[in-house]
């Protein structure tokens, strides 16, 4: 059987099955119905592996076994996959998530907890710092942050971030303001980003800007999170931000900031429609 190597490995990412696996996977959809030794010649896999790799592709709703002598493998229909595929990632989320949940009222999480903080008495502030890799690892910590303000949230942004801050932080930043945390939200204002603006508005006290490109994050004047790379220019998985505690830097920035805050327009915010 000859498939293409760049074939395969998609269908590695996609399905998140490993060489083996796919190489297994394709020979039997190339047959319809094998032997675990026919599959074994076809694709070039180890027949002493064969066996582990179609009991793996049977759980995971790959292909169905026919009993029989000899044993035989059957192919679904790729669509059939796809689908099945789809409702075992759903039922492992949901378990997972159960068992997350779980955890908050266990003990646990107590000793986890105690450990982060007998372990942090010893932690310089300033080593509380770090970089975060893909633009899913940088909003996941800036969410965090968000979650554990207290007093002040600065954040200025780009015209497209701003659209993402809608969709990843709406529900945190919405959190923050009812428990009392001051949040100052800047970005470029076009006709692309106003309804956006109009409904983040409703949460925050968001301006526009006109001559500052930036993105950067104050969390109540200690902890500082900013991205180096302007996000029109770089993948999402390739974007790059700097998390760091450090109260002296963040307060004079957040000064800073403070002085061309006067001058940016404010925003109204979106009515509210009542249902």
């Amino acid at each position: 059987m000859i498939v293409k190597e760049e074939f395969l490995s998609r269908l590695r990412k996609i399905f998140d099955l490993n060489l083996y696996e796919v190489r297994v996977w394709t020979a039997l959809l190339s047959r319809g119905v094998s032997t675990a030794g026919e599959l074994s010649n076809i694709s070039d896999v180890p027949r002493s592996r064969t066996y582990d790799i179609l009991e793996s592709l049977e759980k995971k709703g790959f292909i169905v076994m026919k009993l029989g002598k000899p044993i035989k493998f059957v192919a679904l229909k790729p669509e059939e996959v796809i689908e099945r595929v789809k409702r075992n990632l759903m039922v492992t989320a949901q378990e997972k998530q159960k068992r997350l949940e779980t955890l908050k009222g266990d003990e646990v999480l107590h000793e986890l907890s105690g450990l982060f903080t007998q372990g942090i008495k010893f932690v310089e502030p300033s080593d509380l710092s770090g970089s975060l890799r893909g633009r899913n690892n940088m909003y996941n910590h800036l969410d965090m942050l968000i979650s554990g303000a207290e007093k002040t949230i600065t954040i200025v942004t780009t015209t497209d971030g701003l659209n993402r801050k809608l969709e990843a932080l709406m529900i945190s930043l919405d959190k923050a303001r009812k428990r009392g945390v001051k949040i100052r939200i800047a970005a470029p204002i076009t006709s692309a980003n106003e309804h956006v603006a109009k409904q983040l508005a409703k949460v925050a006290e968001v301006r526009a800007i006109k001559s500052l490109n930036a993105r950067f994050s104050i969390i109540d004047g200690e902890q500082l999170m900013f991205m180096l790379l302007e996000d029109t220019n770089v993948h999402p998985n390739y974007d790059v931000g700097v998390w760091i505690n450090t109260p002296f830097f963040a307060q004079a920035l957040e000064q800073m900031f403070e002085l061309a805050w006067r001058d940016f327009k404010a925003v109204k915010a979106a009515p509210i429609v009542k249902k």
